[in-house]
């Protein structure tokens, strides 16, 4: 019996190399895009919970992780510059991009230039297109999320979750959070977050799955029913339970079950099924 063990490497990208985890197995391919404040370990508990041949690679952005040394720029376009090297340099014939928050974002531009072997996207509580809402005095206090242990603890406890994380989950936070090179951590709420590509998201031709916490405080269901939905002709939302904004580790088993799920729908679609059947109604 063949095991599929993932393995960490490098891929080198503008400026320096970005550290990930990779498995080989079955396709399409998983490419996992952490939040910011993450790394590639957000997505763990997901990633154990899907088939054992699955496919994929979850990286560190620029900036972060094992990826801390690489210089900017840290915005959208460099970010989404390095999906696609990643990419390249694993080969992916087929291939779903999975984003999380900053994450989502990156991958909205990523679909948006319609990439060859790109089957489709799952955006897990993803940043809208473009800002909602976002003052400048907001922007200030996002800057300071990180700062230290009190800072980060409180903005896991008031903001990130809806419950309890275990006690590894929130060391792996606090850990992820206040590792990241200082222009990276500052270039999300201080540049990344307002970069608007409202009037780009709509060339965006393949099937997007949008996953939104219940309760979550930072892209709550409503926001991207308002301000996403609209702008990707493609995209249907489902509400998870129990949740807020870090539900790769809040609710690993619920996103597994939806990608798993989202891919059983690809592949339908690539077998010749009704493409009317491989859409959940929008709720």
């Amino acid at each position: 019996m063949t095991t599929h063990t993932p393995t960490g490497r490098y891929f080198h990208v503008k400026g320096g190399r970005v550290y990930g985890h990779v498995r080989e197995g079955d396709g399409p391919a998983l490419v996992f895009l952490h939040y910011w404040g993450g790394s590639h370990r957000t997505w763990r508990p997901v990633i154990e919970r899907l088939g054992p041949a699955q496919t994929f690679v979850s990286y560190d952005h620029r900036g972060w992780g094992e990826s801390t040394e690489v210089p900017g720029p840290y915005g959208m376009e460099q970010l989404a510059d390095d999906t696609e090297r990643v990419i390249d340099e694993l080969g992916y014939g087929e291939y779903v991009v999975v984003g999380h928050s900053m994450g989502g974002k990156v991958a909205q531009l990523v679909a948006s230039r319609r990439p060859a072997g790109l089957k489709g996207v799952v955006l897990v509580a993803p940043a809208p297109p473009a800002p909602v809402g976002v003052t400048h005095e907001f922007q200030q206090a996002l800057a300071h999320a990180y700062d230290n242990d009190d800072t980060i603890g409180r903005s896991i406890d008031l903001v990130l979750t809806r419950g309890e994380l275990s006690a590894e989950a929130r060391r792996q936070v606090h850990e992820d959070s206040s590792r990241a090179g200082e222009a990276a951590r500052m270039a999300w709420p201080r540049q990344a977050l307002v970069e608007d590509f409202a009037d780009r998201v709509g060339a965006i031709n393949v099937p997007v799955q949008v996953l939104a916490g219940s309760d979550d405080k930072v892209d709550p269901p409503q926001i991207l029913r308002e301000h996403l939905l609209p702008l990707i002709p493609t995209a249907t939302l489902t509400e998870l339970g129990g949740t807020g904004h870090l539900s790769p580790l809040e609710v690993p088993d619920q996103i597994a079950s939806h990608i798993t799920a989202f891919i059983a729908r690809l592949q339908a679609i690539t077998c010749g099924d009704n493409p009317a059947s491989s859409h959940p109604h929008r709720t």
